[in-house]
């Protein structure tokens, strides 16, 4: 069941005394929270919003739009999680800020620009945060020539269908040059979004249906390419009450998984310096390191760097917690840190595995000309040539 700020949290937010590991790591000498780095304010750091939220729950702290300003200027990246001390308490820290997130909705003061997610998703013609016309994916069906019924769903997600595309279909030809059993669904969001930014009424909904449609397609596994949709089809779905029994897999793990078994075998050659970007829904918050490291380290030819603050200190790309939509500028600002900490490895690429990620990253790419080639692993494995045995 979600989780309700005053029943289960009101004992917890207490024990925080702003020691402030949360907001700088002392292994780099810097900021770890982009929130904080901004606006050099305690009550941007985490441990200043827990403070925030005690006064909230205690009544102290009466709600109003710049106490809901201060809890949504947060990318909910979860580094603070990674440096708190507190053990059995850090683990919940964006947990918390979610949860005052959707109390922020109940008193009637989300930020208006993060209201535009979930108008459009509750949307009868759109059921994604973009805006956009919803695709029953009929038409990519067709075109790649898939069942109506397999063992694994490829759960595109709305930033892949509707934002990058290329990387949809990059895994779309990867998924079948692989000649994996898959098909598509017609799949609404997943709801991260508008969990991030408090805003779940219709939740539960969303999540029945999407199952649903697995369920009818006969899938005992759902692939992702997006880290956000992973994060919240394994995790969070289970914390609104889903019941399913098909496996979560991110493209990567399918990757390694295929490599293992020797059953991938890259022939062709990258001649390229890469950089890896951790995406915090893939690293922080579920745990996700090594597999992405030890798929690209196996592309021949490939030099692999890794940025300074990498794994569980990596900086976000700034997109993520209704950030990109709420405060875009500042969104690209974090972006443009991240990829001048890239600069310095001596890479020309800067690769990650998460839409998000690549279109926040692509965006501070373009307006700071910082000059990289930003692009997505799978779609570097859809450019180069590979063998495929015993599948």
């Amino acid at each position: 069941m979600e989780l309700n700020l005053e029943q289960d949290w009101k004992d917890i937010v207490h024990r925080c005394f702003r020691c402030g590991y949360c907001k700088f790591t002392y292994e780099f000498s810097d900021f770890n929270c982009p929130s904080y780095k901004k606006h050099r304010f305690e009550t941007y750091s985490t441990g200043g919003r827990l403070w925030l939220i005690y006064g909230l729950i205690s009544g102290e702290i009466p709600w109003s739009q710049g106490v809901a300003n201060v809890l949504y200027a947060c990318s909910t990246c979860g580094n603070c999680t990674e440096n708190c001390r507190f053990d059995k308490f850090n683990d919940f820290l964006v947990d918390i800020i979610e949860a005052a997130r959707a109390e922020a909705v109940i008193n009637g003061f989300c930020p208006e620009k993060q209201k535009a997610l979930i108008e459009r998703i509750e949307n009868s013609e759109m059921y994604n945060p973009y805006g956009e016309k919803n695709s029953d994916n009929e038409d990519l069906k067709k075109e790649y020539d898939l069942p109506d019924k397999a063992e694994w769903v490829y759960f595109i997600g709305c930033t892949s269908n509707y934002r990058q595309k290329n990387l949809r279909d990059a895994t779309l030809r990867f998924l079948k040059k692989t000649n994996i059993d898959f098909t598509l669904i017609d799949e609404h969001c997943c709801c991260s979004p508008v969990m991030r930014t408090g805003q779940i009424n219709s939740v539960k909904d969303f999540i029945n249906y999407n199952i649903a449609q697995i369920n009818n397609a006969g899938a005992s596994k759902v692939i992702t390419s997006c880290a956000g949709c992973y994060r919240t089809l394994k995790k969070d779905w289970l914390k609104f009450g889903a019941d399913y029994d098909f496996q979560i897999y991110h493209t990567v793990e399918l990757v390694k998984k295929l490599l293992d078994e020797g059953k991938l075998k890259f022939i062709s050659e990258y001649n390229k310096t890469v950089t890896y970007h951790d995406p915090c829904h893939l690293g922080r918050h579920m745990d996700l390191y090594e597999i992405p490291r030890e798929v690209y380290k196996h592309i021949p030819r490939i030099k692999f760097v890794e940025m300074k603050r990498n794994r569980e200190n990596a900086w976000c790309c700034g997109a993520g917690g209704g950030v990109k939509i709420g405060y875009p500028e500042w969104s690209v600002e974090i972006s443009k840190e991240r990829l001048e900490e890239a600069k310095i490895t001596g890479a020309s690429v800067i690769s990650s595995v998460c839409p998000f990620c690549k279109t926040n990253l692509s965006d501070a790419n373009i307006k700071f000309n910082m000059n990289f080639e930003v692009i997505d692993l799978i779609e570097i494995l859809d450019n180069i040539e590979f063998e495929i045995s015993g599948n």
